[in-house]
């Protein structure tokens, strides 16, 4: 087997810590697979003010820590430069693998000192509500970077994918997210940390940012009659007025426990009685492949991009509307069974159409390419 040298970049730490997002899990799922097959990885991890570096290795997977800065947007820029150097001057691979086509900029630089770069992209960055514009300004312009410059191009949206094509005339490569997670232990103890009861919540899991409809959830869980719960895990990356709007509700059946991770999340999914996804914007969501890997029940939006993954599996409610959201969340309560039923076929679905060994050998079959380093830029 040819062993490959890759670096990574452009998420925020790996194992996930506070502030980590959807390029966090897929680090953690991606990385510890490629080094179990014998790849040498080198992935780098953002400190921010008052961070201390943690382990060397994770899972085989050799960490390196590079501060950054306390911006939103910018703190990833700062980090990904950083990381570009340290890979050029001190030869840590010979692949380098980038999250987020923000940071595509850097490929250039990359690719002048003879790296294979490839960039995974998973949705329409310049669309996302959380940037101003001139960060919408900025990805859109990254973008052209991202289609023109590194050796190629992962979409994990198939929508974003197909938009990338026909804007830039070229073809680009597609690999979902793998759904398997590890089985969840016999321990509720993060249940009666919270004060929760199996089948007792509503549970929504990520960054508190507008993209995600967190205002949409709020709104309609407060007009629904019930004694379970909602609880909302995670916050924003960096301090916002939509987390403290978000925060502001007086509907004390509403829990914040803040950044929750690992086996814990885990056991919040499959003990909810369902979970709920209101995003604007998604790429393919690795919380719902685990969602449906859990089999919980799931109500999402009706976004291209979630029906892509559930099909017929879950129960869907018109993107940004609150209205529809309440009635299919009063729909829930009265229908359980129909709701496991749901549940059981969406346990299939990702079981037979989302595999992380796909995933990784998809990957592997991607960088080891032979032809892939004369390609011109």
């Amino acid at each position: 087997m040819n062993r490959l040298r890759i670096a990574a970049f452009g998420f925020r730490s790996l194992p996930p810590q506070k502030g980590s997002a959807g390029a966090d899990k897929f680090a953690l799922e991606l990385y510890p697979r490629l080094a179990e097959k014998g790849h040498t990885i080198i992935a780098y991890n953002r400190l921010y003010k008052g961070d201390k570096p943690g382990n060397k290795i994770y899972q085989n997977v050799r960490l390196k820590y590079l501060r950054t800065i306390d911006k939103d947007g910018f703190d990833s820029l700062w980090h990904s430069c950083k990381a570009t150097l340290h890979i050029i001057l001190f030869n840590t691979a010979d692949i380098v693998h980038i999250h987020n086509g923000g940071n595509s900029i850097w490929a250039l630089f990359l690719r002048m000192f003879g790296k294979r770069v490839f960039i995974s992209q998973d949705g329409i960055d310049w669309k996302r509500n959380k940037w101003n514009w001139y960060g919408k300004l900025f990805l859109y312009f990254s973008s052209y970077l991202t289609a023109k410059i590194p050796n190629g191009v992962i979409f994990d949206n198939i929508f974003s994918k197909e938009l990338f094509e026909k804007k830039f005339n070229k073809q680009f490569n597609f690999i979902p997210y793998g759904s398997e997670v590890p089985s969840v232990e016999n321990n509720n103890d993060i249940l009666t940390k919270l004060n929760l009861e199996s089948k007792g919540y509503f549970l929504f899991v990520g960054r508190f940012i507008p993209d995600k409809g967190l205002h949409y959830l709020i709104n309609a869980y407060e007009n629904v009659q019930t004694t379970k719960k909602l609880v909302l895990v995670g916050g924003s990356p960096n301090p916002s007025e939509y987390e403290k709007s978000i925060r502001n509700t007086k509907d004390e059946r509403i829990i914040f426990p803040g950044y929750i991770y690992g086996a814990d999340t885990n056991i919040l999914i499959k003990n909810a009685f369902c979970y709920i996804q209101p995003s604007d914007v998604e790429g393919l969501s690795p919380v719902i492949l685990t969602v449906m890997g859990l089999e919980t029940p799931l109500i999402c939006s009706d976004i291209k991009e979630n029906i892509f993954v559930v099909e017929d599996t879950a129960i869907t409610f018109q993107k940004s509307n609150i209205k529809d959201l309440t009635e299919k969340m009063v729909f829930s309560l009265l229908n359980p069974d129909k709701m496991q039923k749901l549940s059981k076929l969406a346990f299939l679905r990702a079981r037979e159409k989302f595999s992380w060994d796909s995933v990784v050998s998809r990957h592997i079959e991607i960088f080891s390419k032979k032809n892939i380093k004369k390609e011109s830029f």
